[in-house]
């Protein structure tokens, strides 16, 4: 099996979490393999970036999640390892980026977002750090 420590961000603008849709037709959230001794909030940063076309700052790491597929490419299972980060975008502004097969993207309101989402555990991470993001934020939401 091929393990992997990746990287990615829950990135909230306003009441609204970014979600994209990957080639399997799936919504996900932006991450991304960490190479070369990189930071993984200098990953999540940059996969955020290449993924989505958002500017976002990490407001905090708020877990991990792990799962296992099977390669075709690879012909052999896979395991990543998330690092997750809570960040906030700086604008409501995005790109979709084609070139990495993506589909759709979007700032979704959470109870469509939840709908959305294609992993459980994904979700789960979501709506925590909704949770987190709204507590932080609270007083800035209600202006």
């Amino acid at each position: 099996m091929l393990f992997r420590n990746c990287a990615g961000g829950v990135v909230f603008f306003d009441d609204k979490v970014l979600l994209l849709k990957n080639e399997k037709d799936q919504w996900v959230l932006p991450k991304g393999v960490i190479r070369d001794r990189n930071l993984s909030r200098d990953v999540a940063l940059a996969r955020v970036k290449e993924e989505t076309g958002v500017e976002a700052e990490i407001i905090s790491c708020v877990g991990e999640t792990c799962y296992e597929f099977f390669s075709m490419s690879r012909q052999k299972p896979v395991c990543n390892e998330i690092t997750w980060y809570l960040m906030r975008a700086l604008e409501d502004e995005y790109q979709l980026n084609e070139a990495l097969e993506f589909k759709e993207i979007g700032f979704f309101d959470m109870d469509e977002a939840l709908n959305m989402i294609t992993h459980n555990q994904d979700k789960s991470l979501v709506n925590l750090s909704y949770k987190k993001y709204k507590a932080m934020f609270v007083e800035e939401m209600m202006v």
